[in-house]
């Protein structure tokens, strides 16, 4: 249960141990500056060293938040305190043994996503990796934060219990807390519901389309199925914070509340719809999840440098799974929703070349330089622990049922997961997972460990969809296969990827280069398709780019199509056991998607 009341209020904090005391203002929020001060009192050292977090957790990419903060000053009773920079974010102060210190710095905050900060005239929102020092040696130490909003009618809204006769005021248990309780600061919409004897707040920044009541509905339905899953919630108190933003998408979760950011007019749509639902299922899961379920590596973060695990594709690509069935347990979409979506999750993965190269378990590992730092050649290179996590837990869910005749799942394995290391938050290492999964399972997984995720063998879906009556059945494009993506780029057409050993490559075409023309004729993004429907595998065809502002015109000899999608539908003439190992694990008839 969340414990980070009784300690905050608890005045009798033991001798030799500083107040940590935060005041946040925003005089002038159109200048997208944080005027933060930090104020010690008992402070017990000559020497004050001050960390600013270089990655926040759940978002594996170290992004050097020191870059954003300006106007450092340190001073005690209006005097100056020498001070210096020991790193790039490391500052140290010389305190000479005052016993009160002040601190004053600046963060600009201009980018906003779930995981950076960001002010201007409509709100302040950030998060504590991002704003707040670190002071190594008081990590467990409570820490108090109070907001000065720049208008009257600025709310603030955060995870944090508040301080009681204080305004704006509010307390973290320790570090650790404080960065994960992100505030959002305005006078953004805010909605209080109840689910399951439990307070839940709403709060939605940005204008759109949403329903709001139909989302609050939707939400407490996902809200209901996994605390059914876990056997309760974890928390007293939990927060969504919204944020409707262009077509921005994406989430980061938190112990007691999580970010969302999703296109200001995805909501009428229903496929978009689903889609927002599906980011509620995934970082509600993650609640449980990566914040009291998780590895070893990151049982205790060192905010300093990356925190190595190969275990993320548990962490998201399981989460991933579940985000895509929660939905369909709590009745916000239908069967043949559920199994369309899954097709499309497929054909996402059977098109990324890189699965063939680099291994599950690399792919968490690696996590930090590769899967935030997009390059021309990721796709060749590089499979997403997200997306092919998603995938295997899939193949492990089908064969625990299949094995148990759909009394074992891949919930029972969440379920011991949660009770054998989330419930203390005992981190996990990757043996102990395995170990896990294989004693649910009933079977020893050495093998499909080392196949599926240390190894690059390719996923045999059909194997593990034929007892539950369903088929993987791959279609083909028409037009003849280039491998290369096209993209307009501020009125030029611009290749953005060459599949590894495709026809375009062989030719030396390259990522980057704009693409001219096709036997002598002018051809944009959107015409390639349909230029290409007029010539026949093994043609070959000129294609002018420039490379480099230079004119470069490459015989291409073209191939034979790929598949390019992938569909989950049912087999011809199902059993009666498949129908019914179907219908206990979708809660639906196999007869119904005909």
């Amino acid at each position: 249960m969340n414990e980070t009341i009784a300690p905050c209020t608890d005045t009798r904090l033991q001798k030799k141990l500083p107040t940590i005391h935060y005041q946040v203002a925003m005089p002038q929020p159109e200048n997208h500056l944080f005027e933060v001060t930090l104020h010690l009192v008992g402070y017990p050292f000559s020497i004050l060293d001050l960390k600013l977090p270089v990655w926040t957790p759940g978002s594996y990419l170290v992004r050097e938040y020191a870059k954003h903060l300006q106007g450092f000053t340190a001073f005690s009773n209006n005097k100056p305190l020498n001070w210096r920079k020991i790193s790039k974010n490391h500052w140290q102060v010389e305190t000479n043994n005052v016993s009160e210190v002040t601190i004053k710095y600046r963060i600009f905050a201009n980018e906003l996503t779930v995981r950076t900060n960001h002010l201007d005239s409509t709100h302040g929102y950030f998060n504590g990796a991002a704003l707040f020092f670190r002071l190594p040696k008081f990590d467990k130490q409570p820490i108090f934060v109070t907001i000065v909003t720049p208008r009257s009618e600025w709310r603030v809204t955060t995870a944090l219990p508040p301080v009681p006769g204080q305004a704006n005021t509010f307390c973290a248990l320790d570090f650790d807390t404080l960065v994960d309780s992100p505030f959002e600061i305005g006078s953004h919409q805010l909605y209080h519901f109840q689910v399951l004897d439990k307070p839940h707040e709403l709060a939605i920044w940005g204008r759109g389309n949403c329903q709001v009541q139909q989302m609050i509905a939707d939400i407490s339905k996902i809200i209901e199925v996994e605390a059914q899953m876990f056997g309760g919630l974890p928390y007293e108190r939990y927060v969504f914070l919204v944020h409707l933003f262009a077509q921005a998408y994406g989430g980061l979760e938190h112990k007691n509340s999580c970010s969302l950011i999703y296109q200001r007019f995805g909501f009428r749509d229903r496929e978009k719809y689903d889609r927002f639902m599906q980011l509620v299922a995934h970082e509600f899961f993650h609640l449980w999840n990566v914040k009291r379920i998780r590895p070893k590596e990151l049982e205790v973060f060192d905010y300093d440098q990356e925190n190595y695990t190969s275990c993320l594709w548990f962490c998201e690509g399981t989460t991933s799974y579940y985000d895509l069935l929660i939905p369909l347990r709590a009745g916000i979409y239908d069967v043949k929703s559920f199994l369309n979506n899954w097709s499309k999750e497929i054909t996402r993965y059977l098109t990324t070349p890189g699965r063939k190269v680099q291994p599950l378990s690399e792919s968490s590992f690696d996590a930090w330089i590769k899967l935030y730092r997009q390059d021309a050649n990721s796709g060749n290179s590089q499979i997403s622990y997200y997306l092919k996590g998603e995938m295997v837990s899939l193949l492990l869910d089908l064969l625990i049922r299949s094995r148990h005749n759909n009394k074992r799942s891949l919930d029972d394995v969440m379920l011991q997961m949660w009770h054998k290391f989330g419930k203390n938050e005992i981190g996990y290492t990757s043996e102990q997972l395995q170990e896990v999964i294989a004693s649910v399972a009933g079977v020893d997984l050495s093998d499909f460990f080392k196949r599926y995720i240390d190894g690059t063998e390719e996923l045999p879906f059909n194997q593990y969809l034929e007892p539950f009556g369903l088929q993987l059945v791959a279609q083909t494009e028409t037009e003849p296969y280039l491998g290369v993506r096209v993209g307009s780029e501020n009125g030029r057409d611009i290749i953005k990827f060459v599949e590894a050993d495709s026809p375009a490559q062989l030719a030396g075409i390259d990522p980057g280069d704009e693409l001219l023309a096709i036997d002598g004729i002018k051809v944009t993004a959107n015409q390639l398709s349909d230029r290409l429907k007029d010539y026949q595998p093994q043609d070959i065809i000129q294609i002018a780019v420039f490379h480099q502002d230079e004119l470069r015109i490459y015989p291409v000899t073209l191939a034979s199509p790929p598949a390019s999608k992938y569909h989950v539908q049912p087999v011809v003439n199902p059993s009666a056991t498949q129908k019914q190992n179907f219908d206990r694990w979708l809660d639906a008839s196999l007869a119904n998607l005909r």
